[in-house]
């Protein structure tokens, strides 16, 4: 993506961070009518991708500047401030979603949910699945995405200060990590349970460090990816051909199973599958083609700028606010819907008044930013 001017701020990266935070509340009620709609029936990546890219992006926008103008240290300190934001804002989350799930049991008899979310450690050894929440060994099911965001901006200082100097030797070290963790499953061990995280941070990094490097090229009117109308027609070849496959059968059927054949003859899984753990290709270059493609069409910026998009744009301008808050309304909203089917009605009154507390969060605190002191 290119910003029109240094002066004016590039709404585009906002209003798609928005729109990605509102599909992710989506997708978090299971079983709603609305996750029908999301971009995850569309295509082999969904929100999270966007949401990991568009963050490196708004890292490299962001700390490149601060990185440009003070010392080393003080920008390192900037950075790992905001990890520490996370750190604590994870914490929380978790705490609020424990209570509100035990608040469910005790109060209504909504047991159910005290199983789910991988919450099921906490109560036959609480002491070690404290000690894992606290060293983020342990992380609940939909509350597990800000953990590897802050591993990731532990090591922004030195992405940016090598991608400043040699961007294409960044992005390829990124992507030799990723092949080879996701190839010998490199990960961050889990504790108390077996296993790693769910969000790979060594797999995930490569797509946080692309959209870093975008964001840096951004800071200076450029493109990190230049135009090429041939690139532009294999990108868009890949999404639709994506998005055949999941809406007709017989090719989903068909590929699938060609896949399986390809991983038995000796492609690796991470080559050869949709996981969501390493990061596998199909889904990296899915949400790599979705956002070239989108970086080229010049209405996007227009439609960005318009009222009617406004309100995403809010979303995305205070998105650690709103996934917080959604994250935490997602919960309450599993609990009351406990495991139910789709509803239409209930559905709507549910993620309706979940988009209304949230729009109200956002605008109070663009409110309170813009109140003159």
């Amino acid at each position: 993506m290119v910003a029109k001017t240094k002066s004016k701020r590039d709404l585009r990266l906002d209003f798609f961070r928005g729109l990605a935070l509102c599909m992710i509340f989506i997708n978090h009620l299971p079983n709603n009518f609305y996750e029908r709609f999301t971009n995850r029936n569309f295509g082999f990546s969904d929100s999270a991708e966007g949401f990991v890219l568009m963050s490196g992006m708004a890292a490299g926008i962001a700390y490149g500047a601060v990185f440009a103008r003070v010392s080393l240290w003080r920008a390192v300190a900037k950075v790992w401030g905001r990890a520490w934001q996370l750190y604590q804002t994870h914490l929380v989350i978790t705490v609020l979603a424990i209570g509100i799930v035990a608040a469910g049991a005790v109060l209504f008899g909504i047991v159910d949910p005290l199983f789910k979310n991988n919450l099921k450690a906490l109560w036959g050894t609480p002491l070690k699945t404290i000690v894992g929440f606290v060293t983020l060994g342990h992380q609940m099911g939909y509350v597990n995405i800000l953990p590897m965001y802050m591993v990731l901006l532990l090591a922004t200082p030195f992405f940016i200060l090598v991608g400043r100097k040699h961007p294409y030797a960044l992005a390829l070290f990124a992507v030799l990590g990723w092949a080879l963790s996701a190839h010998f499953r490199i990960n961050l061990p889990a504790y108390p349970n077996e296993g790693g995280w769910f969000f790979n941070p060594f797999c995930w990094q490569l797509l946080f460090v692309l959209g870093l490097l975008t964001g840096l090229h951004l800071r200076e009117g450029k493109r990190f990816i230049p135009f090429s109308w041939p690139l532009v027609i294999v990108c868009g070849g890949y999404l639709l051909f994506s998005l055949v496959w999941k809406e007709w059968s017989f090719l989903s059927k068909l590929g699938n199973s060609t896949l399986r054949g390809l991983y038995e003859l000796g492609l690796p899984y991470w080559i050869t599958s949709f996981d969501k753990t390493f990061l596998s290709m199909p889904r990296l270059l899915h949400i790599l083609s979705l956002a070239y493609v989108i970086s080229v069409i010049p209405q996007v910026t227009a439609m960005c700028e318009t009222k009617f998009a406004a309100p995403l744009v809010l979303f995305g301008q205070y998105g650690l606010a709103i996934f917080a808050s959604g994250t935490v309304i997602d919960i309450a909203l599993q609990v009351i819907k406990n495991g139910g089917e789709v509803d239409f009605v209930l559905d709507t009154v549910l993620i309706g008044g979940g988009f209304i507390v949230l729009y109200l969060i956002a605008f109070t605190k663009n409110a309170l930013v813009a109140r003159p002191k």
